[in-house]
């Protein structure tokens, strides 16, 4: 499921961002930096993932 979710917070942030923490403060944080040109969003949810948050 990790890999899944790694490969999600690559190419859909928010996505994996919501799977890890569900709608609360870093959902809501990375969907705003993901609308950031995207990078800070994908970084935000791969640290999410790796950390387990």
């Amino acid at each position: 499921m990790k890999l899944i979710k790694i490969i999600l917070a690559i190419f859909f942030p928010p996505v994996a961002a919501f799977l890890q923490v569900g709608i609360g403060l870093h959902f809501w944080l990375n969907i705003l930096l993901t609308l950031m040109l995207g990078l800070p969003g994908m970084i935000h949810a791969l640290w999410l993932v790796a950390t387990d948050a």
